[in-house]
């Protein structure tokens, strides 16, 4: 489980575009990494659409958005295109990268139990230093919340 002032975690996985997009590669800006469900999905959907719509503000602040689910490349690019998402969307259809951020596990859903991404954000600064972690994500106004 990463934790505030952990660097982040070793990883190396897939963009929409099918580029391999690493930790490393990460370096050198403030990084959001926000973990989510499913594309395509309502509350998803809100979330990405929120980033979108304020991304020009975290821009300015100097941040990088990138949005991790296990969704395919391909489901990915239809929902970057759909709703033109100007931010690396990235694949990880194995969950090694979610289970590393402690971002797949157990969750209720409609009264059950079961196993699947746990809605995240990690906020790292310039040299992939973990300087925050949303727990509880409101999907309407997430970048307000970082931007806090």
């Amino acid at each position: 489980m990463i934790r505030i002032g952990d660097m982040m975690p070793d990883f190396e996985v897939s963009d929409q575009d099918g580029n391999i997009i690493s930790s490393r590669s990460l370096i050198g800006r403030k990084t959001i990494l926000y973990f989510y469900p499913k594309d395509n999905t309502s509350g998803c959907t809100a979330e990405a659409c929120n980033l979108r719509d304020n991304y020009e503000a975290l821009q300015e602040q100097g941040y990088n958005v990138v949005g991790v689910s296990k969704d395919s490349v391909a489901s990915h690019k239809r929902f970057q295109e759909k709703h033109s998402l100007p931010f690396t969307l990235l694949s990880d259809p194995t969950t090694r990268m979610l289970q590393t951020f402690g971002a797949w596990g157990e969750k209720k859903m409609y009264g059950k139990t079961v196993l699947g991404t746990i809605r995240k954000t990690f906020i790292f600064n310039e040299e992939g230093r973990l300087e925050r972690i949303i727990e509880k994500v409101d999907t309407k106004n997430h970048a307000e919340q970082i931007l806090e």
